[in-house]
């Protein structure tokens, strides 16, 4: 009998007698068909007499019931740990914490130790003062401060102290160092209570004081002067001062260029009037200071001592006498003539303004050593060296009556000084940039100052600030100056090639001075303002006068 092959199951197989199927782990547990012994035909070769044993089944555990199979065969992925849940329960009896689940657990307790730390230290209280809070880790035996420690770090540690300190239960020692604390402070106070404090002054000689004294008689009076002055021209009916401004205001928009002449072979970087009119001193980058007559500007002496640049020259108001200032750190005393009479050394730096006294008496000299001098003229000795800017000192500038001095510089601020005491009375704050110029106006109350921010600005003195705020030039200002009677215009000059003329009323522009070809480093107004000189690094002295006003109001007259 022939079998067909092709209608043979595919996965039926032969099974020796004695063995049995055992269902597999993923497969449902469910009874193989029973299979009808193979019948072998005769004409079949007979099957070979031993059959390959099939390799024994290791013995399994009864499956465990999971969830079912994915429709698609694929067998889910299960974690690890349910994998070995039942291998957990069967050796419950020895269970074991690994390392690594033993380090998690100590960095937890540690956290929470750490929380609970800060709570306990956000509760305390701590000082907020520095000098408190080193005081406290001083008297708790800890270091005042750290390599690098800021004061709120420190404030910090102190506070993790404490709340360390409390923590271990040693409250007594910190409520003692507390008490001691307390007690210090107490006593500090009884003491500052018992003792009388003395403001802090530096001692000056005994010719600083005469020189206060002297200063001080000499301000009453010229402020008395100036007062009586103030109220008769309020007073009187016949007095108008606005008439008197316009005329000054007409006469300074009629400027013109009277004159230009070449002052040396290096920059210029001063110039001054002498008090009557009939003089004019320069200095230059070249160290000479030289003398010029007035109006044709006809050269008539060179003064020649300084051994660096000389910064600037000014005339005595009250003498005959020109003082000039150098960077090699000195200042000299000149007579009309061109004679040296007295040099003045003890700056650390070199010099920038200097300026004379109403009096005639004393010199004020500028430095870049952060100071500035007051000297006697007849003694060349160095009455004051005051400090309180913190960089250059650049100008000076003092009060007419005498009892006040301005000093500006390089740290944007204006300071003014009372001479009768000694004392900073005003500081005046608002440039944004490096002071280099100032200048105290006639009338008493007004101070005009300008720097490298391009501006200048209006100071009342009575008011403690700043009137106006004057955007003069489109470089920075070299110097300022007011009219010397009245102070009905200010002049300024600056390193955009120009000077201007200023309303003293309302500081509106009244006439541009152009002519320069390079940066205008000083000017000055004649004691009768008929004339304002400028100079620059162009090398050139340019002289300004007014037009004829007269001759024009008698054309205007008669022609009417």
């Amino acid at each position: 009998m022939e079998v067909d092959d092709d209608n043979s199951p595919s996965t039926s197989a032969a099974v020796p007698d004695g063995e049995t199927t055992v269902p597999t782990a993923n497969s449902t547990p469910v009874q193989p068909p029973a299979v009808p012994p193979a019948v072998v035909p005769p004409t079949i070769a007979p099957l070979p007499a031993v059959v390959p044993p099939i390799a024994p089944i290791p013995a399994v555990r009864p499956p465990v019931f999971k969830p079912p199979v994915p429709q698609n065969g694929e067998v889910k992925a299960v974690d690890s740990d349910s994998d070995h849940e039942d291998d957990g329960r069967a050796t419950a009896g020895e269970y074991e914490i690994s390392e690594e689940s033993r380090l998690v657990r100590e960095r937890q307790e540690k956290a929470m130790q750490e929380l609970l730390m800060k709570r306990r230290a956000a509760a305390l209280a701590v000082p907020t003062n520095d000098m408190a809070v080193r005081i406290r880790l001083r008297r708790l035996g800890e270091p005042i401060t750290l390599f690098g420690e800021r004061e709120m770090e420190r404030r910090e540690r102190l506070r993790m102290i404490m709340a360390k300190l409390d923590s271990e239960g040693q409250l007594e020692k910190l409520m003692k160092a507390h008490e001691e604390e307390e007690a210090a402070i107490s006593a500090k106070a009884e003491d500052i209570e018992e003792d009388i404090e003395y403001p802090f002054y530096t001692e000056g000689p005994k010719e600083l004081l005469d020189a206060r004294i002297d200063i001080a008689k000499y301000s009453i009076v010229k402020a008395a002067a100036r007062l009586q002055r103030a109220r008769r021209k309020r007073d009187d009916p016949d007095e108008d001062m606005d008439a008197e401004i316009d005329w000054a205001l007409r006469q300074a928009g009629n400027l013109v260029l009277d004159c230009s002449e070449i002052g040396d072979d290096r920059p210029l970087s001063g110039c001054s009037f002498s008090r009557d009119g009939k003089l004019l001193a320069t200095c230059s980058l070249s160290g000479f200071a030289k003398l010029w007559s007035m109006p044709r500007v006809s050269k008539v002496s060179a003064l020649k001592g300084h051994t660096e640049r000389a910064t600037d020259v000014t005339f005595s108001p009250v003498h005959d006498l020109l003082a000039t200032a150098s960077a090699d750190r000195t200042a000299k005393l000149w007579s009309s003539d061109g004679s040296l009479l007295k040099t003045f050394g003890g700056h650390l730096d070199r010099l920038a303004r200097i300026a004379f006294h109403p009096s005639g008496k004393y010199l004020g000299t500028t430095s870049f050593d952060k100071t500035w001098r007051l000297w006697d003229i007849d003694t060349g000795m160095e009455l004051l060296l005051q400090e309180g800017h913190s960089r250059s000192v650049y100008g000076i500038a003092f009060h007419q009556d005498g009892s006040l001095v301005a000093s500006c510089g390089l740290d944007a601020l204006a300071r003014v000084w009372d001479l009768r005491t000694g004392r900073s009375i005003l500081a005046l704050e608002g440039h944004v940039k490096p002071v280099l110029g100032a200048s105290f106006s006639p009338n008493g109350y007004h101070l005009a100052t300008g720097g490298e921010d391009n501006t200048c600005r209006i100071w009342d003195l009575r008011k403690k600030k700043s009137l106006y705020i004057i955007p003069a030039h489109s470089n920075l200002i070299s110097q300022v100056k007011f009219e010397p009677q009245e102070g009905y215009y200010l002049v300024t000059s600056s390193y955009d090639m120009t000077a201007k003329v200023w309303s003293g009323r309302d500081f509106k522009p009244v006439k541009s001075l152009p002519g320069h070809e390079a940066k205008v480093t000083a000017s000055d107004i004649s004691a009768d303002g008929r004339y304002i000189v400028t100079v620059s690094h162009d090398r050139t002295i340019k002289l300004w006068t007014a037009g004829n006003i007269e001759q024009e109001n008698d054309m205007d007259w008669t022609e009417g």
